[in-house]
């Protein structure tokens, strides 16, 4: 083999290399918008091929939590990724117990950042579950993400509010889960799933809830305020200039649908770093907000 045919194998083997590196490094971010779970990969269904006999289809309802991402304590302040057979398989033998979060996506689905967000949950000594709305079969787009219009499907509440109460009943099936200690959480569309779901029985019941990225105001009655009992405690957590709720029917908070008696509390940031945030969860004064929150109503987490 001459130089030259050398040099061409050192850059084809070179690029190879490169190539299939980059893959491997982009699949982990792309994971989810290859499986259709994400705005940019679903195949979205037109609203007049969905019917209310969908919202509550058990089928449905079993893909989201079929395809949900889960993360586990992995003690230390540390965390892991499972899949969701892992997490079935952790059924037997399982001894020691968690408290739970229950984690509604915003309306763009899984994005890669999520991982971060589930994992930061996790680390705190929870058992984190994301149930993936997308993954229905039925299901319209809800936002686009680029001009932050959102409600593109009234219905969508619905379908989402059927989801997180499904997600509820199968985690307290799962011995690891404290069913005395289970979190509702939202962000963004997830947020209004939190604020406005109400359990179709009490299986589905829930110690607090957290909403994140929502400011509880808005014309459409069945999205608007908070649909906690009276004696469930809510974080409300919000930007005041987050850009998705600067017209006149969404901007505000949550703050007057709070039972402040129980430990609820809204907190609407306006420090310079956060004040035009949508996502708040990824900083760290947050998290402390959202760690004394859990710690005042569940009690002390052992992580």
């Amino acid at each position: 083999m001459d130089k030259v045919d050398e040099m061409h194998l050192f850059k084809t083997l070179s690029f190879a290399t490169f190539s299939v590196l980059g893959i491997m490094a982009f699949a982990g971010l792309a994971d989810a918008q290859e499986q259709g779970l994400h705005n940019s990969s679903k195949v979205f269904s037109a609203p007049v091929d969905i019917s209310w006999e969908d919202w509550a289809d058990e089928a449905e309802m079993q893909r989201t939590w079929d395809a949900a991402l889960a993360y586990l304590p992995n003690g230390s302040g540390q965390s892991k990724r499972i899949t969701m057979a892992e997490l079935e398989l952790a059924k037997v033998g399982s001894r020691q117990i968690f408290p739970t979060i229950i984690y509604m996506h915003g309306c763009s689905g899984f994005w890669s950042g999520i991982h971060t967000r589930l994992s930061l949950l996790a680390d705190k000594g929870f058992v984190v579950i994301a149930p993936a709305s997308l993954a229905r079969q039925k299901y319209p787009k809800s936002c686009d993400v680029e001009t932050k219009k959102g409600a593109l499907f009234r219905g969508t509440l619905k379908l989402r509010q059927h989801d997180a109460g499904y997600a509820i009943e199968q985690a307290r099936q799962l011995p690891m889960v404290d069913d005395q200690k289970l979190v509702l959480m939202g962000f963004s569309e997830g947020a209004v799933v939190a604020a406005t779901f109400e359990a179709g029985n009490e299986h589905q019941k829930v110690s607090a809830r957290i909403v994140e990225g929502w400011t509880c105001q808005t014309p459409w009655s069945e999205y608007k305020g908070v649909n906690a009992p009276v004696g469930e405690p809510v974080l409300t957590l919000v930007a005041e200039k987050d850009p998705w709720y600067q017209n006149q029917w969404t901007k505000g908070d949550c703050g007057s649908f709070l039972n402040s008696s129980n430990g609820s509390k809204s907190i609407v940031y306006r420090d310079k770093e956060l004040i035009k945030q949508h996502a708040l969860l990824e900083k760290s004064l947050v998290q402390k907000d959202i760690s004394d929150f859990l710690k005042a109503v569940l009690g002390q987490i052992s992580q």
